[in-house]
């Protein structure tokens, strides 16, 4: 198993994304604090891990809360001892509509979760990675974040700054055992993007040279191999998970 022996904090995860990796690494061996705002989705989750054989705590995090991510780290130290690997994946979508219309207390709201938090949440894992003797941090950021669009300008922003951040830190870390990269999804089948696109999900692959929209499972996958010791010389990358989307110029 490629996360046996690890433990890891993955943000978001009771739904999309998070949820889908948060199970892939547990089945991968790790010791999982799965985190999210509603007990009654995470427990469930935590007794389907137990169930399967896995390791699993659940922790209330609401990630624009400095101190509820200081708990998490602190309770994954707490239970398992160390901490390995972190799935920085919590995001909320942003209005769409021309930069000069932008309401910035809504910008505000969505840097809050879709920027902030992941420098938050690096700011409490890195030193907890440090005492373990290294680790492997994967930030969410989108297609998004490697490209542009017209009306999405708060989201695309904060996807951007995701991008340098995971850079930079990488840059900072890399001779201290700790890998940074992250992963840029295109149009995943979650419940974000079928809100995104109103269910339809043949409208959202239009574009993608695969001709369809990814799993959250095959996103996971990713975010497993990143947090592996099989990625140990990859940082600083950012993975487009995309179906071929950023081959496409223009």
């Amino acid at each position: 198993m490629m996360l046996e022996g690890k433990v890891g904090v993955v943000t978001g995860a009771t739904a999309g994304l998070g949820r889908a990796a948060a199970f892939a690494m547990a089945r991968e061996g790790a010791a999982v604090v799965v985190t999210g705002r509603d007990p009654a989705e995470g427990d469930p989750m935590v007794a389907e891990i137990r169930a399967s054989g896995g390791r699993a705590i659940f922790e209330i995090v609401d990630v624009i809360d400095e101190a509820a991510i200081a708990r998490m780290v602190a309770r994954a130290l707490d239970e398992y001892g160390h901490l390995d690997i972190a799935y920085n994946n919590a995001g909320i979508e942003s209005p769409a509509c021309p930069v000069q219309d932008v309401d910035l207390a809504v910008v505000k709201a969505a840097y809050d979760v879709n920027l902030f938090s992941i420098l938050a949440c690096m700011k409490h894992e890195i030193p907890a990675m440090l005492a373990s003797g290294g680790g492997s941090i994967v930030n969410a950021t989108s297609v998004w974040g490697l490209n542009a669009g017209p009306e999405r300008s708060t989201y695309i922003a904060a996807k951007h700054a995701i991008s340098g951040l995971t850079k930079t830190a990488a840059l900072e870390l890399a001779t201290k055992n700790i890998r940074v990269n992250a992963i840029a999804p295109g149009p995943i089948r979650t419940p974000m993007m079928l809100r995104d696109w109103e269910g339809d999900v043949d409208k959202a692959a239009l574009g993608v040279p695969m001709g369809r929209v990814g799993e959250a499972d095959e996103v996971a996958e990713a975010v497993v191999w990143l947090c592996s010791d099989r990625a140990s010389y990859i940082t600083g990358h950012v993975l487009p998970i995309d179906g071929g989307m950023m081959c496409k110029v223009g």
